[in-house]
Protein backbone atom coordinates (compact mmCIF):
# COMPACT_ATOMS: atom_id res chain seq x y z
CA UNK A 1 0.00 0.00 0.00
CA UNK A 2 1.32 3.39 -0.98
CA UNK A 3 0.52 5.96 1.55
CA UNK A 4 -2.75 7.22 0.73
CA UNK A 5 -4.61 3.47 0.87
CA UNK A 6 -2.44 3.32 4.58
CA UNK A 7 -4.20 6.30 5.50
CA UNK A 8 -7.50 5.35 3.57
CA UNK A 9 -6.97 1.36 5.15
CA UNK A 10 -9.58 0.65 7.91
CA UNK A 11 -7.65 -2.10 10.22
CA UNK A 12 -10.60 -3.23 12.02
CA UNK A 13 -12.43 -3.45 9.24
CA UNK A 14 -10.70 -5.97 7.69
CA UNK A 15 -9.84 -7.84 11.10
CA UNK A 16 -13.45 -8.42 11.66
CA UNK A 17 -14.07 -9.77 7.90
CA UNK A 18 -11.86 -12.66 8.93
CA UNK A 19 -8.69 -13.59 7.67
CA UNK A 20 -5.73 -16.42 7.68
CA UNK A 21 -2.89 -14.72 9.40
CA UNK A 22 0.23 -16.29 9.04
CA UNK A 23 2.67 -15.88 12.16
CA UNK A 24 5.75 -15.15 9.54
CA UNK A 25 8.90 -17.70 10.33
CA UNK A 26 12.63 -16.46 9.83
CA UNK A 27 14.78 -17.95 7.35
CA UNK A 28 18.02 -18.16 8.30
CA UNK A 29 21.61 -19.09 6.88
CA UNK A 30 23.88 -21.71 8.14
CA UNK A 31 26.16 -19.15 9.63
CA UNK A 32 22.75 -17.82 11.51
CA UNK A 33 22.44 -14.94 9.30
CA UNK A 34 18.73 -14.04 8.08
CA UNK A 35 18.99 -15.48 4.30
CA UNK A 36 17.13 -12.61 2.68
CA UNK A 37 16.23 -14.72 -0.33
CA UNK A 38 13.98 -17.29 1.59
CA UNK A 39 13.01 -15.01 3.33
CA UNK A 40 11.35 -12.99 1.24
CA UNK A 41 10.17 -16.42 -0.79
CA UNK A 42 7.66 -16.95 2.33
CA UNK A 43 6.82 -13.38 2.49
CA UNK A 44 5.64 -14.03 -1.82
CA UNK A 45 4.17 -17.02 -0.43
CA UNK A 46 1.90 -15.95 2.10
CA UNK A 47 0.79 -13.11 -0.55
CA UNK A 48 0.50 -15.43 -3.03
CA UNK A 49 -1.29 -17.90 -1.06
CA UNK A 50 -4.34 -15.37 -0.59
CA UNK A 51 -3.60 -14.53 3.37
CA UNK A 52 -4.99 -11.38 4.93
CA UNK A 53 -1.78 -10.55 6.23
CA UNK A 54 0.95 -11.60 7.92
CA UNK A 55 2.89 -11.08 11.71
CA UNK A 56 5.75 -10.52 11.58
CA UNK A 57 8.42 -10.34 15.06
CA UNK A 58 6.16 -12.45 16.84
CA UNK A 59 7.34 -16.30 18.66
CA UNK A 60 7.12 -17.71 15.18
CA UNK A 61 9.75 -15.43 13.84
CA UNK A 62 11.88 -16.10 16.80
CA UNK A 63 11.90 -13.36 19.59
CA UNK A 64 15.99 -12.98 19.57
CA UNK A 65 15.59 -10.78 17.17
CA UNK A 66 13.99 -7.83 19.41
CA UNK A 67 17.45 -8.03 20.99
CA UNK A 68 19.65 -4.99 20.05
CA UNK A 69 22.36 -7.39 19.99
CA UNK A 70 21.24 -9.35 17.17
CA UNK A 71 19.61 -6.10 15.63
CA UNK A 72 17.32 -7.54 13.11
CA UNK A 73 13.90 -6.44 14.20
CA UNK A 74 14.27 -2.92 12.04
CA UNK A 75 15.74 -5.18 9.02
CA UNK A 76 13.00 -8.48 9.35
CA UNK A 77 10.03 -6.09 9.79
CA UNK A 78 11.18 -3.94 6.68
CA UNK A 79 11.95 -6.74 4.18
CA UNK A 80 8.65 -8.24 5.13
CA UNK A 81 6.92 -4.85 4.60
CA UNK A 82 8.76 -4.26 1.29
CA UNK A 83 8.44 -7.71 -0.31
CA UNK A 84 4.89 -7.68 0.76
CA UNK A 85 3.91 -4.54 -0.82
CA UNK A 86 6.06 -5.40 -3.94
CA UNK A 87 3.89 -8.46 -4.41
CA UNK A 88 0.63 -6.61 -4.33
CA UNK A 89 1.52 -4.05 -6.62
CA UNK A 90 -0.22 -5.54 -9.32
CA UNK A 91 -2.96 -7.16 -7.55
CA UNK A 92 -3.61 -4.42 -4.53
CA UNK A 93 -6.12 -5.78 -1.75
CA UNK A 94 -6.18 -4.79 1.57
CA UNK A 95 -3.47 -6.92 3.59
CA UNK A 96 -2.76 -6.09 7.39
CA UNK A 97 0.99 -6.34 8.69
CA UNK A 98 0.93 -7.25 12.40
CA UNK A 99 4.04 -6.16 13.98
CA UNK A 100 5.18 -8.42 17.44
CA UNK A 101 5.90 -6.17 20.41
CA UNK A 102 8.00 -7.19 23.49
CA UNK A 103 9.44 -6.44 26.58
CA UNK A 104 8.60 -3.58 29.20
CA UNK A 105 6.66 -0.86 27.89
CA UNK A 106 9.81 1.74 27.22
CA UNK A 107 10.71 -1.50 24.74
CA UNK A 108 7.47 -2.01 23.32
CA UNK A 109 7.15 1.79 22.80
CA UNK A 110 10.25 1.96 20.84
CA UNK A 111 9.05 -1.40 18.86
CA UNK A 112 5.85 0.45 18.07
CA UNK A 113 7.19 3.28 16.68
CA UNK A 114 9.53 1.41 14.43
CA UNK A 115 6.85 -0.86 13.37
CA UNK A 116 4.39 2.22 12.26
CA UNK A 117 7.20 4.00 10.44
CA UNK A 118 7.68 0.73 8.51
CA UNK A 119 3.64 1.01 7.70
CA UNK A 120 2.64 -1.72 9.69
CA UNK A 121 -1.04 -1.57 11.00
CA UNK A 122 -0.86 -2.89 14.51
CA UNK A 123 1.25 -4.87 17.12
CA UNK A 124 0.28 -7.91 18.95
CA UNK A 125 1.48 -7.20 22.36
CA UNK A 126 3.40 -10.07 24.07
CA UNK A 127 3.33 -10.03 27.67
CA UNK A 128 5.89 -12.95 28.20
CA UNK A 129 7.67 -10.43 29.90
CA UNK A 130 5.38 -9.42 32.93
CA UNK A 131 4.65 -13.15 33.76
CA UNK A 132 5.28 -12.44 37.34
CA UNK A 133 3.00 -8.97 37.33
CA UNK A 134 0.21 -8.27 38.57
CA UNK A 135 -3.02 -7.58 36.66
CA UNK A 136 -3.25 -4.03 37.24
CA UNK A 137 0.14 -3.57 35.96
CA UNK A 138 0.17 -5.46 32.66
CA UNK A 139 -3.28 -3.91 32.10
CA UNK A 140 -1.14 -0.49 32.52
CA UNK A 141 1.33 -1.20 30.47
CA UNK A 142 -1.38 -2.20 28.01
CA UNK A 143 -3.41 0.94 27.97
CA UNK A 144 -0.19 2.71 27.45
CA UNK A 145 1.07 0.78 24.48
CA UNK A 146 -2.21 1.39 22.78
CA UNK A 147 -2.04 5.20 22.73
CA UNK A 148 0.91 4.42 20.29
CA UNK A 149 -0.39 1.60 18.13
CA UNK A 150 -3.45 -0.46 17.65
CA UNK A 151 -3.36 -3.30 19.75
CA UNK A 152 -4.24 -6.64 18.84
CA UNK A 153 -4.30 -8.83 22.19
CA UNK A 154 -3.07 -11.65 22.95
CA UNK A 155 -3.53 -14.65 25.38
CA UNK A 156 -0.58 -16.97 24.97
CA UNK A 157 -0.48 -20.46 26.58
CA UNK A 158 1.80 -20.90 29.77
CA UNK A 159 3.69 -23.52 28.31
CA UNK A 160 5.13 -21.52 25.53
CA UNK A 161 5.38 -18.19 27.84
CA UNK A 162 2.39 -17.07 28.87
CA UNK A 163 0.40 -16.68 31.51
CA UNK A 164 -3.11 -17.23 33.32
CA UNK A 165 -5.29 -14.11 32.95
CA UNK A 166 -8.52 -14.69 34.01
CA UNK A 167 -11.92 -13.18 32.99
CA UNK A 168 -11.71 -9.85 35.20
CA UNK A 169 -8.41 -9.06 32.72
CA UNK A 170 -10.05 -9.59 29.47
CA UNK A 171 -12.95 -7.27 30.89
CA UNK A 172 -10.67 -4.03 31.99
CA UNK A 173 -8.58 -5.21 28.87
CA UNK A 174 -11.79 -4.78 26.54
CA UNK A 175 -12.25 -1.38 27.94
CA UNK A 176 -9.42 -0.15 25.87
CA UNK A 177 -10.61 1.83 23.08
CA UNK A 178 -8.15 0.52 20.77
CA UNK A 179 -7.86 -3.22 20.83
CA UNK A 180 -8.86 -3.87 17.36
CA UNK A 181 -8.50 -7.76 18.15
CA UNK A 182 -7.43 -10.38 20.25
CA UNK A 183 -5.71 -13.98 19.50
CA UNK A 184 -7.35 -16.14 21.75
CA UNK A 185 -4.48 -19.55 22.40
CA UNK A 186 -3.98 -20.24 25.95
CA UNK A 187 -4.85 -23.87 24.34
CA UNK A 188 -7.74 -24.39 26.70
CA UNK A 189 -11.49 -24.09 26.50
CA UNK A 190 -12.49 -22.33 30.02
CA UNK A 191 -10.06 -19.77 29.21
CA UNK A 192 -10.55 -19.28 25.51
CA UNK A 193 -14.61 -18.63 26.53
CA UNK A 194 -13.53 -15.79 29.22
CA UNK A 195 -11.94 -13.74 26.88
CA UNK A 196 -15.19 -14.10 24.26
CA UNK A 197 -17.25 -13.63 27.70
CA UNK A 198 -15.50 -10.73 28.52
CA UNK A 199 -15.89 -8.93 25.19
CA UNK A 200 -19.16 -9.36 25.41
CA UNK A 201 -19.56 -7.97 28.38
CA UNK A 202 -18.07 -5.11 27.74
CA UNK A 203 -19.86 -4.38 24.48
CA UNK A 204 -17.54 -4.37 22.52
CA UNK A 205 -18.44 -6.12 19.33
CA UNK A 206 -16.36 -4.17 17.50
CA UNK A 207 -13.05 -6.01 18.27
CA UNK A 208 -12.15 -9.31 16.05
CA UNK A 209 -11.84 -12.71 17.75
CA UNK A 210 -8.70 -14.54 16.38
CA UNK A 211 -7.72 -18.27 17.41
CA UNK A 212 -4.43 -19.10 18.19
CA UNK A 213 -5.53 -22.22 19.42
CA UNK A 214 -3.02 -24.20 17.06
CA UNK A 215 -4.86 -27.25 18.78
CA UNK A 216 -8.37 -26.42 18.38
CA UNK A 217 -8.67 -24.26 14.47
CA UNK A 218 -11.66 -25.26 12.54
CA UNK A 219 -13.50 -25.72 16.19
CA UNK A 220 -12.74 -22.23 16.99
CA UNK A 221 -14.00 -20.58 13.64
CA UNK A 222 -17.47 -23.18 13.21
CA UNK A 223 -18.39 -22.55 16.57
CA UNK A 224 -21.28 -20.05 17.83
CA UNK A 225 -20.48 -19.31 21.39
CA UNK A 226 -23.50 -17.83 23.36
CA UNK A 227 -23.15 -14.93 24.94
CA UNK A 228 -25.45 -12.11 26.60
CA UNK A 229 -24.62 -8.38 26.67
CA UNK A 230 -27.33 -5.46 27.85
CA UNK A 231 -30.38 -7.98 28.12
CA UNK A 232 -29.70 -9.39 24.21
CA UNK A 233 -28.93 -12.99 24.22
CA UNK A 234 -26.73 -13.74 20.41
CA UNK A 235 -23.22 -15.48 19.66
CA UNK A 236 -20.08 -14.64 18.92
CA UNK A 237 -17.12 -16.52 16.76
CA UNK A 238 -14.05 -16.56 15.80
CA UNK A 239 -13.60 -14.84 12.69
CA UNK A 240 -10.14 -16.05 11.66
CA UNK A 241 -6.47 -17.19 12.75
CA UNK A 242 -3.20 -15.88 13.69
CA UNK A 243 -1.29 -18.82 13.57
CA UNK A 244 2.06 -20.63 13.54
CA UNK A 245 -0.15 -23.49 11.89
CA UNK A 246 -0.99 -20.88 9.56
CA UNK A 247 2.68 -20.23 8.68
CA UNK A 248 2.89 -23.65 6.56
CA UNK A 249 0.08 -25.14 4.34
CA UNK A 250 -1.03 -21.68 3.96
CA UNK A 251 -2.64 -21.58 0.81
CA UNK A 252 -5.19 -24.68 1.92
CA UNK A 253 -5.68 -22.82 5.05
CA UNK A 254 -7.29 -19.79 3.06
CA UNK A 255 -9.57 -22.43 1.02
CA UNK A 256 -10.83 -23.51 4.56
CA UNK A 257 -11.45 -20.35 5.83
CA UNK A 258 -13.04 -18.99 2.56
CA UNK A 259 -15.41 -22.20 2.88
CA UNK A 260 -16.39 -21.70 6.43
CA UNK A 261 -17.17 -17.68 6.16
CA UNK A 262 -19.36 -19.09 2.60
CA UNK A 263 -21.27 -21.51 4.72
CA UNK A 264 -22.01 -19.26 7.85
CA UNK A 265 -22.94 -16.29 4.98
CA UNK A 266 -25.56 -19.17 3.62
CA UNK A 267 -27.24 -19.35 6.75
CA UNK A 268 -27.28 -23.12 6.41
CA UNK A 269 -28.16 -24.55 9.84
CA UNK A 270 -26.62 -28.21 8.86
CA UNK A 271 -22.42 -27.62 9.56
CA UNK A 272 -20.68 -30.14 6.96
CA UNK A 273 -19.43 -33.01 9.96
CA UNK A 274 -16.58 -33.26 7.29
CA UNK A 275 -14.98 -30.69 8.71
CA UNK A 276 -14.92 -32.17 12.35
CA UNK A 277 -12.95 -34.99 11.22
CA UNK A 278 -10.69 -32.18 8.86
CA UNK A 279 -10.11 -30.30 12.02
CA UNK A 280 -9.20 -33.43 13.89
CA UNK A 281 -6.47 -34.38 11.69
CA UNK A 282 -5.63 -30.90 11.52
CA UNK A 283 -4.80 -30.96 15.33
CA UNK A 284 -3.12 -34.45 14.87
CA UNK A 285 -0.78 -33.18 12.26
CA UNK A 286 -0.10 -29.64 14.52
CA UNK A 287 0.66 -32.19 17.02
CA UNK A 288 3.74 -33.54 15.35
CA UNK A 289 4.45 -29.68 13.95
CA UNK A 290 4.70 -28.48 17.20
CA UNK A 291 6.08 -31.38 19.17
CA UNK A 292 3.21 -31.34 21.89
CA UNK A 293 4.28 -34.47 23.03
CA UNK A 294 7.76 -32.54 24.33
CA UNK A 295 6.20 -29.72 25.57
CA UNK A 296 6.94 -27.86 22.14
CA UNK A 297 10.44 -28.16 22.28
CA UNK A 298 10.60 -29.14 18.51
CA UNK A 299 7.91 -26.25 17.69
CA UNK A 300 10.00 -23.43 15.59
CA UNK A 301 12.11 -26.32 14.08
CA UNK A 302 9.01 -28.53 13.14
CA UNK A 303 7.39 -25.13 11.26
CA UNK A 304 10.81 -24.68 9.09
CA UNK A 305 10.92 -28.52 8.43
CA UNK A 306 7.60 -28.12 6.97
CA UNK A 307 8.92 -25.31 4.52
CA UNK A 308 12.31 -27.03 4.23
CA UNK A 309 10.74 -30.12 2.56
CA UNK A 310 8.70 -27.47 -0.10
CA UNK A 311 11.78 -25.98 -0.69
CA UNK A 312 11.06 -22.71 0.46
CA UNK A 313 13.80 -22.29 3.27
CA UNK A 314 17.41 -23.85 2.87
CA UNK A 315 17.08 -25.44 6.53
CA UNK A 316 15.24 -25.38 10.06
CA UNK A 317 18.16 -23.16 11.88
CA UNK A 318 17.06 -20.64 14.58
CA UNK A 319 19.27 -18.60 16.75
CA UNK A 320 19.06 -21.12 19.55
CA UNK A 321 21.69 -23.39 18.77
CA UNK A 322 19.75 -25.90 21.26
CA UNK A 323 16.52 -25.58 19.70
CA UNK A 324 16.18 -28.54 17.25
CA UNK A 325 13.77 -31.56 16.33
CA UNK A 326 12.48 -33.96 18.74
CA UNK A 327 13.58 -37.53 18.89
CA UNK A 328 11.40 -39.00 16.05
CA UNK A 329 9.97 -35.82 15.05
CA UNK A 330 11.35 -35.37 11.73
CA UNK A 331 10.61 -38.78 10.55
CA UNK A 332 7.06 -37.70 11.54
CA UNK A 333 6.78 -34.19 9.67
CA UNK A 334 8.11 -36.17 6.63
CA UNK A 335 4.99 -38.26 6.68
CA UNK A 336 2.60 -36.11 7.26
CA UNK A 337 2.21 -35.23 3.46
CA UNK A 338 1.05 -39.12 3.24
CA UNK A 339 -0.91 -38.96 5.84
CA UNK A 340 -3.07 -35.65 5.42
CA UNK A 341 -2.68 -34.75 1.79
CA UNK A 342 -5.99 -32.72 2.19
CA UNK A 343 -4.14 -30.27 4.52
CA UNK A 344 -1.02 -29.44 2.61
CA UNK A 345 -0.36 -27.25 -0.77
CA UNK A 346 2.82 -28.94 -1.69
CA UNK A 347 1.62 -28.90 -5.22
CA UNK A 348 1.01 -25.03 -4.46
CA UNK A 349 4.07 -24.40 -3.47
CA UNK A 350 5.95 -26.41 -6.14
CA UNK A 351 4.12 -24.84 -9.01
CA UNK A 352 5.15 -21.40 -7.74
CA UNK A 353 8.03 -21.48 -5.70
CA UNK A 354 11.12 -20.85 -8.60
CA UNK A 355 9.22 -17.40 -8.91
CA UNK A 356 9.28 -16.55 -5.17
CA UNK A 357 12.73 -17.15 -4.88
CA UNK A 358 13.93 -15.81 -8.14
Amino acid sequence: MDASELLAFNVRAHLRAGHVIPAHPLALTPMRDMDERHQRALTRYYVAAGAGGMAVGVHTTGFPIHDAKIGLYRPVLELAAETASASLASAPRPFVRVAGLIGDTAQALREAQIALALGYHCGLLSLGAWRDATDEAILAHCRRVAEAIPLFGFYLQPAVGGRRLGYRFWREFAEIANVVAIKVAPFDRYATLDVVRALADAGRDDIALYTGNDDAIVADLLTDIPVSSGGRAYTRHFVGGLLGQWAVWTHTAVRMLEEIKAWRMSGDANMPREWLTRGAALTMANAVIFDAANNYTGCLPGILEILRLQGLVRGRWTFDTHEQLSPGQGEMLARLSVLYPELTDDAFVAANRDSWLS
